[in-house]
């Protein structure tokens, strides 16, 4: 079904750290195990606050690790809610995790395919990535904190295509988010694997946009061989 690929950009949240799991969803998942008292729609906004201030605001520096994002993350949200009055200065900061990520996959195709990741991010992926042994598999990173475009803009994939040097037909694109992944993706010309799983909600989809549908990672590398 995937004919003559010649290179893949990966999206990073979502996709290649949870393996189609929304961050949202999985904060989430940490604040119910430790019965921190607020309830969903409130951390909503919290997660949506926290998002907003690290796009605008460098809280996140280069050097900061996976585990020090988690934290600022974390904090903010906190910070927030307990501003709205719906959460104790006093509760205790929640403890953060790292998911196991995707390694396998990456080095696999990384031997066939030329492999760009483009994401939205603080300014600090390349640590991110250094982290978790990944950075070696990547021939370039666009990331939107230091290109400048975010997300769902369909720009942002056209500067991973030119970093591809390949037509935008010959570069599949592979993400967990409809509306900032497969959409604009699919506005520049390229072929898109949906890595489809718990989202976090909101996004009109249409399940005939993308190429393929998958809901692991690990069923990548066959759709290519």
């Amino acid at each position: 079904m995937l004919k003559d690929i010649k290179g893949v950009i990966f999206d990073y949240g979502g996709t290649i750290d949870t393996n189609s799991r929304h961050w949202a969803e999985v904060l989430w998942s940490k604040y119910a195990e430790y019965h921190v008292p607020v309830d969903k729609e409130s951390f909503r906004e919290a997660y949506v606050f926290a998002e907003r201030a690290l796009a605008k605001y460098p809280f996140v520096r280069p050097q900061h690790n996976f585990h020090d994002v988690l934290s600022i993350k974390t904090k903010l949200q906190v910070e927030y809610l307990a501003e709205q009055g719906k959460l104790p200065m006093d509760e205790r900061m929640l403890q953060t995790y790292a998911k196991q990520v995707t390694r396998p996959v990456v080095e696999a195709l990384s031997g066939k395919y030329k492999l760009v990741l483009v994401s939205n991010f603080y300014g600090n992926i390349q640590t991110i990535l250094k982290d978790f042994g990944l950075y070696a598999f990547f021939d370039d990173i666009i990331e939107s904190s230091v290109v400048g475009v975010r997300k769902p803009d369909p720009a942002i994939y056209r500067l991973g295509v030119e970093a591809m040097g390949y037509e935008a037909c010959k570069v599949l694109v592979v993400g967990d988010s409809f509306s900032k992944d497969v959409v604009p993706a699919k506005q520049v010309g390229c072929p898109v694997v949906w890595l489809k799983g718990e989202g976090w909600g909101g996004e009109v989809i249409d399940e005939s946009l993308p190429d393929v549908i998958i809901t692991d990672l690990a069923g990548l590398p066959a759709l290519l061989s």
